[in-house]
C-alpha cells in the first residue's frame, strides 16, 4: 500500500485555529477528517455554518466532520492531537481511556511540559503507553494554512519510514511536510523559537529598532543550537524549518502569540496583562528550558532573562541591561 493510500482517515483532536487549520490541510490532501472539540458550541457552529469559530472567513469542506465523542476517533488511521503542551498529557490520557493504542499519534505541540521537562512525544509514551509518537512543526501560522497558502512543515517520528508515509498522506500542493527521525530537534526547535520570540518583542516593545531584534534573534538561535544539541539534537535539523524556520517566522510577526506578548511586556503591561487571555506557550516553557539548560550546563542568558522577566523577579529594562552588559565572546 503507498503512502497516499494509507492514513484515508485522520482524526484531529483540538479545534482551535491550528487544530482547524490541520483539519483543512488533511482534507485537501484527501484525507476523511474527523474534528474533535470538547465544546458542544463549537460543534454545532461548524455543523450549521460550516465554518469554525477560532477560524473565521474559511469554510470547510464536508470531508471534515465536527464529533464531541472520543470514541468516534476509533476508526482513524491516525490522529493529530493539536493541544497546548501543557495540556497534551490530560489530551492523551483521555484519549488512551476512549482508544486502544493502534495508531500513530502526532502531537502539533510547541513547547516543554513545565511540571515535568517532558518533550511532546514522551508527554504522550508516558500518558498513552503503547502508542506511537510523532511530532509535527515548522514555520506556520493557523490562517496561512487555512487559506491554503504556501506552507512548509517537518514532522518527526523515531521510525523513519511512519514518518514518511505520514508525511507524504499529509501533503498537498500548498501544504509540503518534510519527514525527518530527529524528534528531539524538532520538539527543540519548536519550544525555544517561542521563548526567543518573547525576547524578540520585548525588543520591539522597548524601542530597540529592528537592529537590535536581529542581533538577538541570532544570539538567541545560538543558544538554541546549544541546548539542542546538549539534548541530542541534530544540528542539520536545528538548522531546518522546525528550527531556524520558526524561529524567523515567530521572531518577526504580530501574528505570533509569543511575539505579541514579548511586545506587550517591553511596552510596560505585566505578564498577566501581557497574555490578554490568550495563550503564549513561551510563557510556560521559558523557566523550564533554563533549568533544563543549567542541568547541562548550557549558557542561555536570553532565555533566562525571559524567564525571570515572567515570573516577576526582575523588570524588563533592568533584564534587558544585564544582557547588554555581558561580556563580548568569540562566537
Amino acid at each position: 500500500m503507498s503512502s497516499r493510500s494509507a492514513y484515508r482517515s485522520i482524526g484531529v483532536v483540538g479545534a482551535g485555529a491550528y487544530g482547524t487549520a490541520l483539519a483543512l490541510a488533511a482534507a485537501r490532501a484527501g484525507r476523511d477528517v474527523r474534528l474533535w472539540a470538547r465544546d458542544a458550541a463549537t460543534i454545532e457552529a461548524v455543523e450549521q455554518t460550516r465554518q469554525a469559530p477560532r477560524l473565521t472567513g474559511i469554510n470547510l469542506p464536508e470531508s471534515i466532520r465536527p464529533t464531541s465523542s472520543l470514541a468516534a476517533l476509533a476508526d482513524c488511521d491516525a490522529l493529530i492531537v493539536a493541544v497546548p503542551t501543557q495540556a497534551l498529557r490530560s489530551a492523551c490520557e483521555a484519549l488512551a481511556e476512549a482508544l486502544p493504542p493502534r495508531v500513530p499519534v502526532v502531537s502539533a505541540a510547541k513547547g516543554i511540559e513545565q511540571a515535568s521537562g517532558r518533550f511532546a512525544t514522551e508527554i504522550i509514551g508516558e500518558a498513552w503507553p503503547g502508542a506511537t509518537a510523532a511530532i509535527l512543526s515548522g514555520p506556520s501560522f493557523a490562517t496561512d494554512i487555512g487559506r491554503g497558502l504556501p506552507t512548509a512543515v517537518t514532522l518527526a517520528a523515531a521510525d523513519p519510514n511512519l514518518a514518511q508515509a505520514l508525511a507524504e498522506a499529509l501533503s498537498s500542493p500548498a501544504f509540503r511536510i518534510y519527514h525527518s527521525a530527529d524528534t528531539r530537534g524538532v520538539e527543540i526547535g519548536g519550544a525555544a523559537k517561542n521563548v526567543l520570540a518573547i525576547a524578540a518583542g520585548i525588543a520591539i516593545g522597548l524601542g530597540y529598532g529592528e537592529s537590535a531584534r536581529a542581533a538577538l534573534v541570532a544570539r538567541g538561535f545560538a543558544e538554541l543550537r546549544r541546548f539542542g544539541e546538549a539534548y541530542g539534537g541534530d544540528p542539520e535539523t536545528l538548522m531546518g524549518l522546525s528550527g531556524l524556520g520558526d524561529v524567523v517566522l515567530s521572531c518577526a510577526s504580530l501574528q505570533s502569540r509569543n511575539f505579541s506578548y514579548g511586545l506587550a511586556l517591553g511596552q510596560g503591561r505585566s505578564p498577566a496583562e501581557a497574555a490578554g487571555g490568550k495563550l503564549a506557550e513561551g510563557a510556560f516553557t521559558a523557566s523550564v528550558l533554563v533549568e533544563m539548560a543549567r542541568a547541562k550546563q548550557v549558557e542561555t542568558p536570553i532565555a533566562a532573562a525571559v524567564a525571570a522577566i515572567i515570573a516577576g523577579h526582575v523588570g524588563v529594562r533592568d533584564a534587558v541591561a544585564a544582557l547588554l552588559a555581558r561580556p563580548i565572546r568569540a562566537e
